[in-house]
């Protein structure tokens, strides 16, 4: 089979037992999909557009992260298959309005896939590690860009999605910089950073505009600081909130035990059981070790 750099696509052979069943459940999902926007199919589903279900597709995509980060594989199973509904529903809404098809969909991300692994199914040396694949796509997706034939190349950070979650964003446009050499030195500098951030906020009218702006500035900077780290602020984030939430369940369940509604229990009260659930994981780590 020929690649698009003219050479023989190097696959290692499939299961085709597997990869008939795979085809199989797809047709019958397209057609799932396809019943439920007819006219005698299900109301509800008639009458979505890509902009009424927008929100869904972010929803479900947390879901899945969710269950992977909880190490859930009988619900991750479920919970990618919302994911690849809304894919579907998107693409036969997009049918329906005869704008493309899944069938599009599917084959031109199977080209790009090709496309941007010359590594694997073209003339280029296999690469050595992730880091060089990543540069390799990266090189890829920029040759795209300035084939596309625009007025002017494309920015820098114009294919980083203004829906991300803020922190996701703010790393990602930040690590583009620095490949182009926009970088703080060091750490410590992006410290130094975060301090200038913190006076210049601290400056501001409390409750002003400028203040928030400033405030923003300073979670910008701390972004950086765990991207130097080699952290990801995103999933950093997510950890502790899921921590706190841990925590907190455990102070409610320790409330209600006790017969007293949490929002009885005062200041001190809810501080003590909080140092309480915090030793308690402490030692509960320290046994494990």
């Amino acid at each position: 089979m020929l690649d698009p750099f003219g050479g023989t696509v190097r696959a290692p052979q499939r299961d085709l037992s597997t990869r008939a069943d795979a085809r199989d459940a797809f047709d019958a999902l397209t057609e799932t999909i396809w019943r439920l926007r007819q006219p005698d199919g299900c109301p509800w589903d008639r009458e979505q557009t890509h902009q009424s279900i927008a929100q869904n597709m972010i929803e479900e995509a947390y879901e899945a992260v969710d269950c992977i980060e909880a190490g859930d594989a009988a619900h991750l199973r479920e919970e990618l298959g919302d994911v690849l509904m809304q894919v579907m529903l998107h693409a036969q809404i997009a049918a329906d309005a005869g704008a493309f098809t899944i069938a599009d969909v599917v084959g031109e991300l199977n080209e790009k896939l090709i496309r941007r692994h010359p590594h694997v199914f073209g003339a280029h040396a296999a690469a050595d590690d992730a880091d060089e694949v990543l540069d390799i796509w990266d090189r890829v997706k920029r040759d795209e860009r300035a084939g596309d034939g625009g007025t002017r190349p494309a920015g820098l950070l114009d294919s980083v999605p203004k829906a991300f979650p803020a922190l996701m964003q703010a790393q990602k446009i930040s690590k583009r910089a620095a490949k182009v050499g926009f970088e703080w030195d060091s750490v410590d500098a992006v410290w130094d950073e975060v301090a200038s951030e913190r006076a210049e906020f601290e400056a501001e009218e409390p409750g002003s505009a400028a203040r928030e702006l400033e405030f923003g500035d300073m979670l910008f900077a701390l972004v950086n600081v765990a991207r130097k780290e080699g952290i990801d602020a995103e999933r950093a984030l997510r950890a502790s909130t899921a921590k706190f939430r841990r925590r907190w369940a455990a102070i409610e369940e320790a409330a209600f035990a006790a017969g007293i509604p949490v929002e009885n229990l005062t200041t001190e009260q809810l501080n003590a059981m909080w140092d309480a659930v915090k030793e308690a994981e402490r030692s509960e780590g320290a046994g494990a070790a």
